[in-house]
Parts: C-alpha cells; sequence; structure tokens
C-alpha cells in the first residue's frame, strides 16, 4: 500500500529529537559513501517556480524527492518516496512543517559539533515560520536561556517571540537592532531572504558559533565579507550544493577570497574526518543550503510511524 500523509498526519508525528537524529544520520551516510544526493535544481516562469531535490539513502530503502512550488499565492511542499530496492513508491508526504523542522535541525546538528558547550545566549534574525524550527532544533541542543531576535515588522515579532517563550520556556525577547542581536550572543543565526548582509563583523564576540540558513539563492546574501573573513573555518552542508547556492560564499569564491578547498563538510566532522571547533576563542560558521536527503531520512522515519500507528490514507496508484 502507497500512504498518503497530510501536514496534519505529519504534525501529529514529528519531534524535533527525531528530525534531529534522521539529518545527523543523513550527513553520516553521505560522507561515509552510503547516500547520494542531487542539488536542488529549478524551472522558472515569470509567476511560479519549481524546486526539486533528489537522493536515496539505501541503508533505508529509499530513493525520492521532494518538489516544491513557490508562487505568490505561496509555497507547496510533498516528498516523494519510492523503494530503492524495488523502485515502488512508498508514500506521498505533505512536507511544510516536515521542511520547516528538518531546517532547524540541520542548524540544530551543526550547532551540536561546533559552538561551544556553554553557549546560551542565541541571537536570531528572522521571525518567521522557519525560524520558529531553527530555534526549537538548537534549544535541543544547547542549554540556552536567552533568545533574542530581529525581524522588520514589530507587531508579528512581538507575538513571535511571546509564542516561542510559552512552547520552550526560555526567555525569547524583541532585539530592537541588528547590533543588539548579536552582541552578548554565544550563537548567531540568520534565517531570512536577505539580498544584504545582516550584521557586522565588529560586533561578534570570540567564540561565536554562526548558522546561515537563508542564504540558497546568489541573489541572497545574509553575511558580508567582513563576517566571513572573521570565521576561523566555513563549514557546510554540501560542497556541491553550496559551490551552486550558497549566495554568501559564491563572491568571495569567485574573488579567490576563499578557496574551495577550505569549505568542510559537516558530515566529515559526524565521522571524525574533519575536527569541528578547535578552541573556545574561534567563531565558526555553519551555511546550510538544505538537501534532498535531510527530507528523505525524516520523511522514511514518518511513514514508518504512520503504518505503526494506523495514520495516514492509501492512494490508489503506486504499487
Amino acid at each position: 500500500m502507497s500512504l498518503f500523509l497530510r501536514e496534519e498526519d505529519v504534525a501529529r508525528l514529528l519531534s524535533m529529537r527525531l528530525v534531529l537524529d534522521a539529518v545527523e544520520e543523513a550527513h553520516r551516510a553521505l560522507a561515509l559513501g552510503h547516500a547520494c544526493d542531487v542539488p536542488r535544481q529549478r524551472t522558472r516562469l515569470p509567476q511560479t517556480t519549481l524546486h526539486v531535490l533528489q537522493g536515496a539513502l539505501p541503508q533505508l530503502d529509499v530513493i525520492g524527492y521532494k518538489a516544491y512550488t513557490s508562487n505568490r499565492s505561496g509555497v507547496r511542499f510533498l516528498v516523494h518516496l519510492y523503494r530503492a530496492s524495488t523502485g515502488s513508491l512508498r508514500a506521498v508526504i505533505e512536507a511544510d512543517r516536515l521542511g520547516m523542522m528538518r531546517t532547524g535541525a540541520a542548524s540544530g546538528v551543526a550547532t551540536r559539533w561546533l559552538a561551544r558547550p556553554d553557549a546560551s545566549v542565541l541571537g536570531v534574525f528572522g521571525a518567521g515560520w522557519q525560524a520558529e524550527g531553527h530555534i526549537e532544533a538548537i534549544a535541543a541542543v544547547r542549554p540556552l536561556q536567552r533568545v533574542k531576535v530581529h525581524a522588520r515588522r514589530a507587531g508579528p515579532l512581538a507575538a513571535f517571540c511571546r509564542r516561542m517563550s510559552e512552547r520552550l520556556a526560555i526567555e525569547v525577547s524583541p532585539a530592537s537592532s541588528p547590533e543588539e542581536v548579536v552582541r552578548g550572543s554565544d550563537i548567531v543565526s540568520t534565517i531570512t531572504s536577505s539580498a544584504t548582509p545582516l550584521f557586522s563583523a565588529d560586533w561578534l564576540a570570540p567564540g561565536t558559533h554562526i548558522n546561515a540558513a537563508g542564504s540558497n539563492s546568489l541573489i541572497r546574501r545574509e553575511l558580508g565579507e567582513d563576517v566571513l573573513k572573521r570565521c576561523s573555518r566555513v563549514f557546510v552542508d554540501s560542497v556541491e550544493t553550496a559551490l551552486r547556492e550558497a549566495g554568501d560564499l559564491l563572491p568571495l569564491l569567485e574573488k579567490g577570497r576563499i578557496q574551495v578547498r577550505e569549505l568542510v563538510e559537516i558530515g566529515d566532522v559526524l565521522c571524525g574526518r574533519q575536527a569541528g571547533r578547535l578552541n573556545a576563542e574561534e567563531i565558526t560558521l555553519f551555511e546550510s543550503q538544505g538537501m534532498a536527503i535531510q527530507d528523505l531520512a525524516v520523511a522514511v522515519r514518518v511513514e514508518e510511524m504512520a503504518r505503526e500507528q494506523g495514520i495516514g490514507s492509501e492512494l490508489p496508484y503506486g504499487l
């Protein structure tokens, strides 16, 4: 039976702990040669863009893709899972919440391995849907005492902070300026669609870890060259994907101010091939672009739990 899961089904099944473990396992599999991932491809029309990420995790018997369309009316996400062994359809899953949580989990995994163990103050740029999962993931891997959030609109920002404070039982408060977000923060995260850098490198303290999760196209740039210069090393989810999409990195790569060999895949850190943080003073950066294997690893677990609990509906095709 091929299974169809709606957003409400996914919401019943997913937890951030599960998503963190799934994303970490996906990166470890990729580093060990047990997975394959194809960077995002886009088909653009004046009014709508189709985005497709595809990959495989043979050890989980899955090959598949996530496809989503973006339009002024909204964004619509679907994950398609097939059995790697037979090619038969396993499941089709609505994936807005799934994608939000796995995006946050990618930064959560990077924070787990790269931020200082005692990091307790998080500064965040962005107060949208994606920022929710981002804060939740980091709170799951570090003992956060305070979160400062900056966004363009004060009303939605205040509501966002109240909601996250209640959900996580930690202080989440609006920041009045970009400088307030960065100064005094042990971790700084960006999850915006900004086309220009968000903050000055002068505001960063030694030992800060940065997660940059919004710059996944050439027209987006959350970090300036001054920030990149202060980072001891740059970690990415995938070098191949970063070379296609990392708007923060591509201008410096073109100028030769960063070399491709300097980029470290987070999976190599998980496997012990590369060191993570070397000392308490260095500033580390994780550039997150998003990968199909992250979605597939989470979706497989959702499908398995749904079948165990009798959740979802049968599809009339895909046998």
